[in-house]
């Protein structure tokens, strides 16, 4: 059994405005998930893309609206979408506070072979 720290896992800048952390990968000895978490400033969050490979987004703080094709979702704390594979999506900070997401991919890492403009 592997036990996972992650309170020693970096927080990385992906993108302006937001922070992620890769909590399970291929790094940690996954062999079919990727889950990492994101923390969005307001305004802020992932411009639409598409995966190869099925998706569940969680709020675990803040609000956010998040989107998969044409269909739009306003979300809060405890609150999930699952995103079909092969379907444009993204999401934004509406709140006036840091919005915390987690997300899980039916993948080990995350990258060009799960992702696609």
């Amino acid at each position: 059994m592997r036990v996972i720290d992650h309170g020693g896992q970096e927080r990385a800048l992906w993108r302006p405005g937001v922070l992620t952390r890769m909590r399970i990968s291929t790094a940690t000895g996954a062999e079919q998930l990727c889950v990492f978490e994101q923390w969005c400033d307001p305004g802020c969050g992932a411009p639409p893309h598409l995966h190869t490979v099925e998706e569940v987004l969680t709020v675990l703080a803040g609000r956010a609206e998040v989107w998969i094709n044409e269909e739009r979702a306003a979300l809060t704390a405890g609150q999930s979408v699952i995103v079909p594979a092969g379907h444009r999506h993204g999401f934004h900070n509406t709140g006036e506070t840091v919005l915390h997401m987690e997300a899980i991919l039916a993948a080990p890492m995350f990258g060009p072979a799960t992702q696609r403009e």
